[in-house]
């Protein structure tokens, strides 16, 4: 994998536990989450968004379940803490703090 798309994935699993995180029931579905990815210029497929919520599930960062053939993704208290800055994963972008 280049750096540059390294960077990008890694930038993209941010975004997600962010927006999750943002969720009053810190959960949404890959549906959502690949148009508001587009939204900040990153362009992944609905198989890529899949394939990284697969990822962060592996790490202990979201938990995962399908809806006919949507998945469902529900952020743990680690991947809060990941979204927050608390904590980090390699693999994953680490926040730039809060001006």
């Amino acid at each position: 994998m280049s750096s540059f798309r390294k960077m990008i994935i890694e930038e993209a699993r941010l975004v997600m536990l962010r927006l999750l995180s943002e969720q009053a029931e810190y959960q949404s579905n890959s549906s959502i989450l690949d148009r508001a990815l587009d939204e900040f210029g990153l362009n992944l497929s609905r198989d890529q968004v899949d394939s990284e919520l697969a990822w962060l599930a592996e790490q202990g960062l979201v938990t995962t379940d399908r809806v006919l053939s949507i998945t469902r993704a529900t952020l743990t208290l680690r991947g809060l803490d990941v979204a927050q800055g608390q904590a980090s994963v390699p693999g994953v972008k680490r926040p730039s703090p809060k001006a």
